[in-house]
């Protein structure tokens, strides 16, 4: 059921998971937490901690619509690189990026962080700091020393500068991971694929309210948050980019979501730069690298590595894999030297998952790495054949453990792929609405198929207990949260 008023400003008492600013807040002038909070990084003894000031307390619900660029303008556009000129054609005269709908500009201040324990009063606070313009008007925090398998709440505040009252506040809250002796039932969601344009409500998308009814103990988004490279507006310059994340955050069924689950956000193409991105690729006036940047430093909570391993409790660990920042051109030939995760990813997973004695393992990654995946244009994944090596590589790593599961994102369809008598089973999310979905036919059903499905949706992923065994249970669902298929395994799958 849709939680939200669907016009003008919306308007919330502050409670528990507050999304949004008090009445008495809209009468003021800011700076307001029109984007929420988001968590990352979560393991059994700290987190990251991530909030945006901004002018308005939400986003513009009626603002301008872009103007549409023809290809061949599109083309000129990118090839130009003139930041001045993208932003003329697509910005209607007359009007600045602020007016545009969704826009939640930015705004200068300081903002406090507070954290205690789910039902204690005993609060620890990171006293006011500023906002950082440079980072789009954001602020980062990593709360360190948390105990394992706890419930915290956490709390921002706002203000313009210290001679000025509090202007708004939010309360969010996450858990930690238990630790590795603890058995415990564990659920948790895994998404992709989705934007603004392609929300299917005015207030985000769906499988928010749908995933928020299940309150997941985690929530891992596998990439393409946002898509740069689709149009209103075609997001050629950092500028653009940035003004995609916050409207797109300012989105409430997101923003409620987000600020009360335990989430691990990976970048994919779309999100990093544009299709199948990798290094020495521009897009408009903005690199590769930069794009990395933006997303791994500015947007979402940050950390030196990019990818992590988390143990949830006794019967449960997760790696979750980062694609763009160590791989090489696609366009390279194929071999031995040619990755998509680079060489001391791929040797800290090898290592780390013959250490773990997790009952279940789950490798989550942005893209797949069994498929099957399209063959005429398809470069960018394990399971292209511009990939092979690597792939094969993987796949025979996988093949040799036990209860090693993949699931993945990416591909705009739900699917589990399964190999007779072997251990790779690969479990693909699907896009996060049902007009996202695309990119195969159903009736193209392969031999590895077990279940497919082109329609939006997510994966929820469940621990539980049977006659004193531990079970894995994989269930796809669609955007409303019906379960469309299920797959359910015990200590061993041969």
């Amino acid at each position: 059921m849709n939680k939200f008023l669907s016009v003008g400003i919306i308007i919330m008492s502050l409670m528990l998971f507050a999304c949004g600013p008090s009445s008495n807040q809209t009468q003021q002038k800011g700076p307001f937490l029109g984007n929420g909070i988001h968590n990352g990084w979560a393991d059994h003894h700290s987190i990251v901690i991530w909030t945006r000031l901004t002018a308005r307390p939400e986003g513009n619900a009626i603002g301008i619509k872009f103007n549409d660029v023809s290809k061949k303008e599109l083309k000129v556009l990118n090839e130009e690189a003139n930041a001045a000129h993208i932003h003329k054609a697509q910005i209607p005269e007359g009007y600045q990026l602020k007016d545009m709908e969704g826009a939640c500009p930015g705004a200068m201040g300081e903002v406090k962080l507070r954290y205690c324990e789910a039902g204690t009063q005993n609060w620890s606070t990171l006293d006011w700091a500023a906002v950082d313009s440079l980072k789009n008007y954001t602020k980062q925090w990593q709360l360190t020393n948390l105990k394992a398998d706890t419930k915290y709440i956490v709390k921002i505040e706002a203000r313009k500068n210290a001679r000025s009252d509090i202007s708004d506040s939010m309360l969010g809250q996450f858990v930690t991971p238990p630790m590795s002796d603890k058995a415990k039932e564990i659920d948790f969601c895994v998404v992709t694929c989705h934007d603004y344009w392609r929300k299917d409500t005015l207030n985000g998308h769906k499988i928010y309210d749908s995933m928020m009814d299940l309150a997941p103990d985690f929530y891992v988004h596998t990439g393409d948050v946002e898509y740069y490279d689709k149009p209103q507006p075609w997001a050629m310059t950092e500028e653009l980019m940035r003004f995609k994340w916050d409207r797109l955050f300012a989105l409430p069924l997101q923003r409620e979501f987000w600020s009360k689950t335990t989430t691990y956000f990976i970048k994919d193409d779309h999100d990093a730069l544009m299709n199948d991105a990798y290094p020495g690729k521009k897009y408009g006036t903005v690199s590769f690298e930069r794009g990395l940047d933006i997303f791994d430093k500015e947007q979402f909570p940050s950390k030196v590595l990019p990818y992590q391993t988390v143990r949830w409790g006794k019967d449960l660990q997760i790696w979750l894999v980062e694609g763009r920042n160590f791989r090489s051109k696609n366009t390279l030939a194929d071999g031995s030297d040619k990755s998509i995760w680079g060489k001391a990813q791929k040797q800290w997973f090898f290592n780390t998952v013959k250490e773990s004695d997790a009952t279940f393992k789950v490798l989550i990654t942005p893209t797949p790495i069994l498929g099957p995946d399209r063959g005429v244009g398809k470069d960018d994944n394990h399971a292209n054949e511009a990939f092979q090596h690597e792939g094969d590589e993987l796949r025979t790593f996988i093949n040799e453990q036990t209860n090693l599961f993949i699931c993945n994102g990416d591909r705009h369809w739900q699917y589990v792929t399964h190999f007779e008598n072997t251990n790779l089973w690969e479990f693909s999310c699907g896009a996060g609405a049902d007009e996202h979905a695309g990119g195969w036919n159903e009736k193209d059903r392969r031999p590895q198929h077990r279940f497919l499905r082109v329609k939006g949706g997510f994966l929820r992923v469940s621990i539980r207990y049977e006659d004193n065994k531990a079970v894995i249970w994989f269930r796809h669902c669609d955007v409303n949260g019906k379960i469309v298929h299920e797959e359910k395994f015990f200590e061993s799958i041969m």
